[in-house]
């Protein structure tokens, strides 16, 4: 059995990204996630949700925060990077030599006994008659 969460307005957040409160699921006053919970609640509009990435949940989880604890957004690494490295490992592999496969040795032949229509093993007898099939 596999357990599935619902849908709803958390999915259509992207993860790490600030979003606006009220943009994303206007509502009632909510406290800062950074504030604490003995903190006053502030209105939609002056917080910011961001939904977080969980280690076991690839749905997430979501936090509301205040400007002042807002998290800043993670950003992607610059793809400059990565021909650059593609292009030194595929220099180090041309330059590496090569290996050359195992030769492949080519599966018997299905032998079927002609009186039980079973195959028959590698001794070729067959193992519900005991006839020798060549």
């Amino acid at each position: 059995m596999q357990i599935r969460n619902s849908s709803d307005w958390r999915d259509a957040l992207p993860f790490e990204l600030p979003v606006a409160a009220a943009d994303a699921v206007p509502g009632d006053p909510t406290r800062c996630a950074g504030c604490g919970p003995e903190s006053e609640p502030w209105p939609r509009e002056a917080l910011w949700v961001v939904k977080h990435r969980h280690p076991t949940n690839p749905a997430g989880f979501v936090r509301f925060y205040c400007a002042d604890h807002k998290p800043t957004p993670k950003l992607a690494p610059a793809p400059a990077a990565a021909p650059e490295r593609a292009r030194r490992t595929r220099a180090a592999s041309s330059a590496a030599p090569r290996k050359v496969a195992a030769p492949t040795i080519p599966e018997r032949p299905a032998v079927f006994c002609p009186d039980c229509f079973v195959q028959v093993p590698a001794t070729g007898v067959c193992g519900m008659c005991g006839t020798q099939v060549f």
